[in-house]
């Protein structure tokens, strides 16, 4: 009995130093993983759905909680005043989360674009969500549109075998679209200099 109570407590000792390892390894690159997805996967996108923005996207994010989420906005600026905004929302797909990136004009409330962040989806029918010829089709659409498929009632086109990552692209947006009155009051009450 006494050599498994040694055992027990060389095996516990042994995992907490490896937790204590793994945990010191996350807080010192927490920062540098986060500038990483910032620039190879968020801001390229954002660049895109925020076209013709004259500040950097990136170093002008803010965070905000919005309905009991933290949510990262990207503002856009020109000639010194914000017209647009993108932030990031998840759909459900066919191989997992559908990260979404989609862009507003505040001045217009329309869609100035959407783009895939990332996905799981199945490589030449579900990846077809990224192509351009569909996220294009997002451009100038009015937040008065039903972002669900036709199927559903909505006006959102599927993409031939691609249903689910149709599905889930067109729930990220929709999930987008309800935030989107918070995040326009939060954005334009911070920049008149009164927080909503």
């Amino acid at each position: 009995m006494n050599e498994m109570a040694r055992m027990v407590t060389v095996l516990a000792a042994i995992c907490a130093v490896c937790a204590l390892a793994l945990s010191s390894l996350r807080s010192a690159t927490i920062e540098r993983i986060e500038r990483q997805v910032l620039t190879y996967l968020e801001g390229p996108k954002v660049q895109i759905v925020l076209a013709g923005a004259e500040n950097d996207l990136i170093e002008d994010r803010r965070k905000v909680q919005l309905d009991g989420r933290t949510v990262t906005l990207f503002v856009a600026k020109r000639n010194g005043k914000i017209w647009g905004v993108a932030y990031e929302t998840v759909g459900g797909g066919f191989g997992g989360d559908i990260q979404v990136m989609v862009g507003y004009d505040l001045n217009e409330d329309k869609l100035t674009g959407v783009q895939i962040v990332s996905h799981k989806e199945t490589p030449g029918i579900g990846t077809k969500i990224t192509m351009d010829q569909y996220t294009k089709a997002f451009i100038g659409m009015p937040l008065t549109s039903n972002f669900a498929l036709k199927r559903d009632g909505g006006d959102l086109d599927a993409i031939s075998g691609a249903t689910y990552s149709s599905q889930g692209r067109a729930e990220a947006v929709a999930r987008s679209v309800a935030l989107y009155p918070q995040v326009k009051a939060y954005v334009l009450g911070e920049a008149s200099g009164r927080q909503p």
